[in-house]
C-alpha cells in the first residue's frame, strides 16, 4: 500500500498545497493510505481532510514517518542540514547549478532518500504534466504593475499579500491605477504561449495594459533584444536552461531605457542560465523589489512562490493537474515517476 504524507509548509506565506480533500478521498478509495499534517497557514482546512478519511498528523511530523511513507510538500524544506531518508515530491530548485540545491541533494545523499521534482514530472515528450504557471504568471505581472505604480509616485513597492480571490486582487490593483489617471505603462511578455505567459498577459489585458506578445520565434535569433527596454515593464516567462539568450543585459541598468520594472516570474537569478544579468537574487513578499539601478531607476521583482498569493485558484489548479499522476505512484518506476527519479539518478551521479 502506497502511504502519501502531505506535509505542512514551513515557508512563510505559503498557504498552498498540492492535493484538495476530494483528491485524497480518490486516493484513499483506490487503496492509498493518506496522511496529512496540521498546517497553520494552508488555505484548506484540516477538517476537511478529516472528513475524506485522512489520517491526521500534528504540522512537522514527516521526519518521523515511517520509512517506506512519500513526504508530499511544494516548497523547501526546513534548511537544517538534516539528512534525508525518504523519498520526497516537491520542487527542489536543485538540478540547475543553484548553491542552495547542492546543499539539499547532499542532504538526500546522507540519508539515502531521493526527490522526485515537481519541475521534472514531465510525459514522453518532455512536456512538464502539471505547473501552477498559470498563476504565477497571473501574479507575478500583478505585482510588476504595483511596481511601477509605486515608481509614479516615488516610491518603491512595499509588501504584498495573499488575496482570498483573484478578483480581489484586480479590484485592488484598478483602485491603485485609479489614482494615476489614464496613465498605463507598456509591457513586453517573452513566453507568451506558454502557462506562465498567458497568466500574465490576461492580468495586463485586465488592467489595459498594452502588451507585446513574443515566444520562440521572436527569441530565436538568439539577441540581441532591444526591443525589451522600450518597453516599461518586461515579464520573462521563461525558465533558465542551457542554452536561453540574454534579454537583459548587465549594460542595461546604465544604459538608455524606457524600461523601469523588471519581473522575473520564472525567478532563477542563481542559476547559470539566467537571462537578467542585472540583479542576483530573489525579492520577498516584505520587498518585493529590488532597486537595481537608481537614475533611470529600475526595480526588479523575483519572488519564487508568486501562486501562493492566489493560495485558493492555484491550490484547485494544480491538484487538478496533478492528481491522475498521483493515482500512479504505486508504479514509481514507470512514467512520469520513474523519468522523475532518473532526473535524480542523473544528478546525484
Amino acid at each position: 500500500m502506497v502511504h502519501l504524507w502531505i506535509r505542512s509548509e514551513s515557508r512563510a506565506h505559503e498557504e498552498r498545497v498540492g492535493i484538495t480533500p476530494q483528491g485524497a478521498a480518490k486516493l484513499i478509495a483506490a487503496g492509498f493510505r493518506v496522511t496529512v499534517e496540521e498546517g497553520s497557514q494552508r488555505i484548506l482546512p484540516i477538517a476537511d481532510y478529516a472528513a475524506a478519511g485522512c489520517a491526521i498528523a500534528p504540522e512537522f511530523s514527516w521526519v518521523d514517518a515511517p520509512d517506506d511513507a512519500i513526504i508530499f510538500g511544494l516548497k523547501e524544506l526546513p534548511d537544517d542540514g538534516t539528512p534525508l531518508r525518504h523519498r520526497h515530491i516537491m520542487f527542489g530548485h536543485a538540478y540547475k547549478g543553484q548553491p542552495a540545491g547542492q546543499v539539499l541533494l547532499g542532504r538526500f545523499k546522507a540519508g539515502g532518500g531521493a526527490l522526485l521534482d515537481l519541475e521534472y514530472l514531465t510525459d514522453a515528450d518532455g512536456r512538464r504534466v502539471a505547473a501552477f504557471g498559470y498563476w504565477a504568471g497571473y501574479a507575478g505581472a500583478a505585482v510588476a504593475l504595483m511596481c511601477w505604480i509605486a515608481q509614479q509616485r516615488g516610491e518603491v513597492a512595499g509588501a504584498v499579500k495573499a488575496y482570498p480571490n483573484a478578483n480581489h486582487m484586480l479590484t485592488e490593483l484598478q483602485q491603485s491605477l485609479a489614482t494615476l489617471g489614464t496613465e498605463r505603462p507598456t509591457a513586453l511578455i517573452i513566453g507568451a504561449l506558454g502557462r506562465v505567459g498567458t497568466g500574465a498577459a490576461d492580468l495586463c489585458q485586465a488592467m489595459g495594459v498594452a502588451t507585446t506578445k513574443w515566444d520562440m520565434a521572436e527569441t530565436a535569433s538568439g539577441g540581441p533584444f532591444p526591443e525589451v527596454l522600450t518597453h516599461d515593464i518586461f515579464l520573462n516567462c521563461i525558465l533558465a536552461r542551457p542554452g536561453t539568450p540574454v534579454f537583459v543585459p548587465a549594460s542595461a541598468k546604465a544604459g538608455p531605457r524606457a524600461l523601469s520594472v523588471i519581473g522575473d516570474i520564472a525567478c532563477d537569478p542563481d542559476s547559470d542560465f539566467s537571462p537578467i544579468k542585472v540583479y542576483d537574487r530573489t525579492t520577498t513578499w516584505n520587498e518585493p523589489a529590488l532597486r537595481v539601478h537608481d537614475q533611470p531607476v529600475l526595480d526588479v521583482t523575483a519572488i519564487d512562490n508568486l501562486p501562493s498569493m492566489l493560495p485558493a485558484e492555484s491550490s484547485e489548479d494544480f491538484a487538478a493537474q496533478l492528481l491522475p499522476h498521483l493515482m500512479t505512484l504505486d508504479a514509481l518506476d514507470d512514467g512520469v515517476w520513474g523519468r522523475a527519479q532518473a532526473c535524480f539518478d542523473q544528478a546525484m551521479s
